[in-house]
């Protein structure tokens, strides 16, 4: 096909939208702006430039507002817990394991890792921080290698996958114009790899900072850590002691259920078990909410009917401070693909897609190099995720994976490649400016020194994950 003024408009805007990011700035407007000129210069009328605004942000929030729901209902729950004092409970059996900064930075990981899988990182940060980083750094382990720990585990090795609610995934797989399950179960493999590599040899960079018990180091870092703030809703409820008791145990059992069921329907219905994506994120999200209705009722009785609106309230309020700036980012690239340009642009028959023409076109000049197509995802994964959210590059890495793909590497690898750079990247673990800035005003550790010890070992694990998913998976 050959390329009109729109084609090459779409891939000005498209370097200008990756340059501007590479200068830590955002990328809205340039979005915006461009959304509004192609659709002008490509239908020829100021008024559809106008509307396409509207329509490409419309189609953006149709697409992804399940997302922001399984956010909202999960970090309601979170809330509810914290009223009960429920939250604390849960974590504190694994506290009694952290005999020395060893074993504190493992199970660091492993409980950052298990509640960022269900609740996302940036709101399992302050539980975390506020229980069990105290309690590891008595055991010897220093405050910015918890940092390190967390922030691999959390916002790296859990948040690339995002497999539980599957939002990274789902933004992923919907630009690509494939199924959310294809590039989950990938990403999952990449996001092990990558978090395996960077949390084994940061541990080795940084086992000789660990600790003995007494050391006065260790009463210097306990004076730096911020611990969370007391819910301010008052309690109405009777016997709070019990139903904290109660709650603690119910809600990861009801998660473990979950997560079990949906395995066995996945082991005994092959690939497609009915919960990949939207339908698994439904199902998380329903048991959240009555768990949450439960948890509500049990701490405020008939004052619930108030509390449960504050708790969706700053559920939603979280869930666009984290998503909002990806509506209009994902609507100027689904501008690019054929599958949402049609509705964008008023289009019935036959649409354009920007986007895949313009690297078809240049394909045309590019060896057909497995190796090529993966670290060029990689590469651009990674500076997408320079504006320090991680999710607004996903649909341009999902895109290019649809175009990339060829025979010696699939779609479904490209785009878990791109989710990789990017999450780590922006998610963040390499990002000054991302949500990690939340870890180090925990840990009361400088956020610049945190990614100066990340940078080594997450860019070796995502180098070592790339190969690996080009020559073997």
């Amino acid at each position: 096909m050959e390329l009109t003024v729109s084609h090459w408009l779409y891939a000005f805007f498209t370097l200008m939208i990756i340059g501007t990011m590479i200068f830590k700035k955002g990328v809205v407007l340039p979005s915006l702006l461009g959304t509004f000129v192609i659709a002008w210069v490509n239908k020829g009328s100021l008024v559809d430039g106008f509307t396409a605004i509207f329509n490409a942000n419309l189609v953006a929030a149709k697409e992804l507002f399940s997302i922001f729901l399984i956010i909202t209902f999960m970090l309601a729950l979170l809330h509810a817990l914290r009223d009960l004092g429920a939250d604390r409970r849960m974590i504190q059996p694994i506290q009694k394991v952290m005999v020395n900064g060893h074993v504190s930075f493992f199970v660091l990981i492993g409980v950052t890792y298990v509640i960022s899988l269900f609740f996302w990182p940036t709101p399992a940060v302050p539980l975390i921080c506020a229980l069990l980083v105290p309690a590891a750094v008595r055991a010897g382990l220093p405050a910015m290698t918890a940092a390190v720990a967390i922030a691999l585990a959390g916002q790296g090795m859990a948040l690339s996958s995002d497999y539980i609610v599957q939002v990274a995934p789902s933004i992923s797989a919907k630009s690509a114009g494939i199924s959310t399950a294809a590039v989950a179960d990938t990403a999952l493999v990449l996001s092990l790899i990558t978090g395996g590599v960077a949390i084994l040899l940061a541990y080795l960079l940084y086992r000789k900072t660990i600790r003995k018990k007494g050391n006065p180091l260790i009463e210097a870092d306990l004076a730096k850590l911020q611990t969370e703030t007391q819910s301010t809703n008052k309690p109405h409820g009777s016997h709070l002691t019990m139903w904290s008791k109660i709650f603690a145990i119910i809600v990861p059992l009801s998660l473990l259920a979950v997560v079990i069921y949906m395995i066995y329907t996945k082991l005994m219905s092959g690939r497609m078990s009915g919960f990949e994506g939207g339908d698994g994120a439904a199902f998380i999200g329903g048991v959240a909410v009555i768990l949450l209705l439960l948890a509500t009722v049990a701490f405020g009785k008939q004052h619930s009917l108030d509390y449960i609106s504050s708790h969706i309230t700053e559920g939603f309020v979280f869930a666009f401070k984290a998503m909002g700036p990806v509506i209009p980012i994902a609507g100027f690239f689904f501008l690019g693909s054929a599958d949402f340009a049609g509705s964008i642009l008023g289009v019935a028959e036959n649409p354009p897609a920007f986007l895949f023409d313009i690297v078809g076109a240049v394909q045309e000049f590019l060896p057909q190099s497995a190796l090529l197509s993966g670290f060029s995802v990689l590469i651009i994964g990674i500076i997408t995720g320079l504006d320090g959210s991680g999710f607004s590059g996903l649909p341009l890495t999902g895109a290019l994976s649809a175009s990339l793909s060829n025979g010696a590497i699939d779609t479904e690898t490209l785009a878990a490649i791109g989710q990789m750079g990017a999450i780590w990247t922006g998610g963040g673990t390499l990002v000054a400016w991302s949500s990690m800035i939340a870890i180090a005003g925990f840990c009361g550790v400088s956020v610049m020194d945190l990614v100066r010890k990340n940078f080594i070992p997450v860019i070796a694990g995502l180098l070592i994950s790339t190969l690996i998913a080009i020559f073997i998976l």
